[in-house]
């Protein structure tokens, strides 16, 4: 898994590519948590990723939790239809806020 981030002010955009999975799951919450001290609104930018375990939904929505907690927003963009259906049949397309 790759990731790219582009601050401005408090909003950041992370453009990721390949899967999110139990091998880089571990990656993509120690990017995450780094990342979000000090930002108000997170953009995920999924155009370019395969494939979401269960491990990635778990990430997602421990660093979506914190964010709203503390008022901030997350929006994951460029979902394709694989991974939409991933978080179609585990209802996370009722939690997050996904943008195809």
């Amino acid at each position: 898994m790759n990731a790219t981030k582009k601050q401005t002010g408090s909003e950041l955009l992370i453009e990721l590519e390949g899967s999110i999975d139990s091998t880089t799951s571990n990656e993509l919450n120690t990017i995450l948590s780094q990342s979000i001290k000090g930002i108000n609104s997170l953009i995920l930018d999924f155009k370019k990723i395969d494939y979401v375990s269960s491990a990635g939904l778990r990430v997602l929505l421990a660093t979506f939790k914190e964010l709203v907690n503390r008022g901030g927003t997350m929006v994951i963009r460029g979902v394709n239809q694989n991974v939409m259906d991933i978080f179609t049949m585990t209802g996370f397309d009722n939690i997050l806020t996904i943008e195809k």
